[in-house]
Order: structure tokens, then sequence, then C-alpha cells
């Protein structure tokens, strides 16, 4: 039995079970993440990354699943093909979500689980997942796809005395990067 929720695993098994609604507040609450319902059974929780500020992340329970969607980054400005094909190599190797596009090109983290993996110990490990992929993988795709855009933001910023240091760890891909 968890300390601090007083309830047994082996009671919040059975509870996802038979409403994974109330199974995934439940945990949510007892992990202490912030999270908004917007309606019953959809819950989205904002994971606080140290590259990427927050992963605002899906949990919807449908009949049969849990599916999972986190936000990752917009489309590129350049350097597509680059840009995918490094997202796209990290699949085979990551694990209950996958990078996957939108009709226009927006980056995506997503996945679907059996509604028996609306337990303690797999909802913090998709979460944990899903929070680790976006988060280190982030500064690597702003990179490939958004290297002119962080140029001329690190050109503005510096013309107007403003503070680089959110885009130091850009300062290697930035051919006239002098603080």
């Amino acid at each position: 039995m968890s300390e601090d929720s007083g309830r047994s695993d082996a009671g919040l098994d059975a509870a996802s079970e038979a409403d994974p609604d109330e199974a995934l507040k439940v945990i949510l609450e007892d992990q202490g993440l912030e999270y908004e319902r917007p309606r019953a059974g959809a819950y989205l929780v904002k994971l606080p990354g140290q590259h990427k500020l927050a992963t605002m992340t899906w949990l919807v329970a449908g009949e049969h699943s849990l599916h999972v969607e986190a936000f990752f980054c917009r489309q590129p400005d350049e350097n597509h093909a680059e840009f995918y094909r490094h997202l796209l190599s990290k699949n085979g190797g990551m694990y209950g979500v996958a990078f996957a596009l939108d009709p226009i090109g927006d980056v995506y983290l997503v996945g679907r689980l059996p509604l028996s993996a609306v337990t303690p110990e797999e909802i913090d490990r998709i979460l944990g997942c899903v929070l680790t992929y976006s988060d280190d993988n982030f500064d690597r795709a702003l990179e490939l796809g958004f290297a002119g855009s962080i140029q001329r933001e690190w050109d503005w910023r510096v013309k107007r005395g403003e503070s680089l240091a959110n885009l130091q760890p850009f300062a290697r891909i930035l051919p006239d990067a002098k603080e």
C-alpha cells in the first residue's frame, strides 16, 4: 500500500479496469502532476523539462485503449529531410510512443496502450518516456529545422542587448555567435 494515498495498488488496478478515468485522476494526483481535465477521460498533463520548457501531454481513455499524444514542435522551416530522418531514426528504440506528423507536418509523440496499462507504474513510465524523448531530442530538432530562425533571433537579441541565455545551447551552430 502506498503511504501517500492510503490506496492499495491492487485496488487501483481493479479501479483502472472498471473506470480508467477515475484511475487516471488518482494516479496523476498521487504523482503530483499538474493537469487539466476538460472532459471525462481526457487529461492534459504538463511535464516540465530542461530543454523544452514543458511538454503538454494528452492522456485520453477510450473504450478499449489509452491514447497518448504530446506536441513536440511545429514543422521545420528548413532542412526538412534531415529533420524528419533524425526523428524517425529514433522511433525504433522508443517505448510506448513514436514521433508522428500531422497533416501540415507538425511533430507529435503519439501512442496507444491497452486500458490495463492505466496503473501507477505504467503511467509513470509512459509519461517519463514522453518527457525524455521530447526533452532529449528538442535541441537537435531545432538545430536541424530552425537554424535560420535561431540565427535571426540571436542577431536581434545582440542588437537590442537582450539576454542570450536560452539560446546558448545553439551557439555552436551559429557562424557569428559571439556574446
